[in-house]
């Protein structure tokens, strides 16, 4: 009696596609559990991604479609306008400079006509009183060599400050004569001027 050949059973192979399905299956769920922990951060990082991504492909969209230039157009017109209001400004401002010399020329012509004016005005009133004292002079001069009955009466129809002024000219004797022929009431109220001239004087 032979033995009988043993059947030696190889063992089941799972197929590779099997296989597959299983690690993909870790993986996925290993990467859940990450996910649910780093829920937050993978979501701050996914916005980020996302912003950066749409932020890129809108200037490579921009750039490739246009290029970003400065308006040339505008600031030109803005540049202009700037000047013009310039140009307007420097205007007003040699106007006003303008008016400002003519104004400053005519008031110094009319200082030197008020100056010359002043001038002779002036040598005038110089004159004047070089001329009003050269008649006192003369006057007093005349008085003095008249006869005191002439000289009374004259002197008696003067007022006292006018009568006065001759008397403090004339010689003492010829003023004496004279107020010894007036009446008393004349000659008071020439003592009288005469006193105050002499109280106002200054005294050494």
């Amino acid at each position: 009696m032979t033995d009988a050949p043993q059947i030696t059973r190889k063992p089941k192979r799972i197929p590779r596609i099997r296989k597959r399905s299983i690690l993909v299956l870790l993986a996925v769920t290993l990467v859940a559990s990450g996910v649910l922990r780093l829920g937050p951060v993978t979501a701050a990082f996914a916005e980020d991604l996302s912003e950066l991504l749409s932020g890129t492909s809108a200037d490579t969209s921009s750039t490739t479609s246009q290029p970003a230039q400065p308006d040339v157009a505008v600031v030109l017109a803005a540049l202009q306008e700037r000047e013009a209001l310039l140009e307007e400004r420097e205007q007003k401002l040699s106007q006003r400079l303008t008016a400002l010399s003519i104004a400053e020329v005519r008031v110094t012509e009319k200082l030197q006509e008020l100056t010359k004016a002043e001038e002779v005005l002036a040598s005038t009133m110089a004159m004047a009183k070089t001329a009003a004292a050269d008649d006192l002079d003369r006057l007093t001069t005349l008085y003095e060599n008249m006869k005191p009955k002439q000289a009374i009466p004259l002197f008696a129809a003067m007022e006292p400050d006018f009568a006065a002024g001759f008397i403090a000219k004339m010689k003492p004797a010829a003023a004496a004569q004279i107020m010894a022929g007036l009446d008393p009431q004349s000659s008071y109220a020439i003592s009288v001027v005469l006193a105050g001239r002499n109280a106002s004087a200054p005294t050494k």
